[in-house]
């Protein structure tokens, strides 16, 4: 099975500042994936439309499902699925904010997890963490309650790097499929990257074949793919 995770941008060319679905499919179907987790897409009933029913359709992967963390301005904004397999069980799980927000200055939004098990009885897990320590604390906690010890996904951008502490938790539960790179691989921006704040874990039970951030400047995040195996 093909993994990737895409930070799309709410499907933005980084490189022409429009939005283009056909760039955003080609760079899904390019990789083969069976099943993609999307962060930052819009849906029905705003400026933009269904974007992961649009995507579902340009690419074939007919299973879909989005789940809206905050209702923006240009409309219902969160995560997406689109799968090759069957979605047995699909949920929306709100990740609560901070009670007191520790950072005065910093740039604060509702995030959520999108969840699904699909037929085949993995589940899977996207997420988008916010800025912030106190933010990204309550996904992790949140995760952690979600987060099976077998046949599970976990992906998204987490707006950190890969020695963070905040991380420390998941790296404790999950496999990082990056331990497959075979050298160095940044995810953000896409362009010239500087930094890996994209993930792709599995529990440690599922096999990995490969991994892999290819250089496909589409969105201003590159995807990041994965080969798995469940044994």
């Amino acid at each position: 099975m093909k993994i990737m995770t895409f930070n799309t941008q709410h499907c933005l060319n980084y490189m022409e500042n429009r939005i283009d679905y056909n760039l955003m499919a080609k760079t899904i179907s390019d990789t083969g994936a069976d099943l993609v987790g999307l962060n930052e897409m819009f849906d029905e009933g705003g400026k933009f439309g269904p974007q992961t029913k649009i995507l579902s359709e340009l690419t074939g992967l007919e299973n879909y499902y989005f789940a809206r963390a905050i209702m923006d301005a240009a409309g219902p904004y969160g995560n997406g699925l689109l799968s090759r397999f069957p979605l047995k069980r699909v949920e929306t799980i709100m990740v609560p904010d901070p009670e007191v927000r520790r950072f005065k200055d910093g740039f604060y939004e509702t995030r959520c997890i999108l969840k699904a098990t699909l037929e085949n009885g993995l589940t899977v897990l996207i997420t988008h963490f916010g800025l912030n320590a106190d933010e990204q604390e309550s996904s992790v906690k949140l995760l952690l309650e979600h987060i099976t010890d077998e046949k599970c996904v976990l992906m998204g951008d987490f707006n950190l790097p890969p020695d963070s502490e905040i991380l420390k938790p998941i790296y404790e539960r999950m496999v990082d499929t990056a331990s497959m790179f075979d050298g160095p691989r940044l995810s953000w921006p896409s362009d010239k990257p500087r930094i890996k704040i994209d993930y792709i874990f599995v529990s440690k039970d599922i096999k990995i074949i490969s991994a892999d951030i290819p250089m496909t400047v589409a969105s201003d995040h590159l995807p990041h793919i994965a080969e798995i195996e469940m044994i």
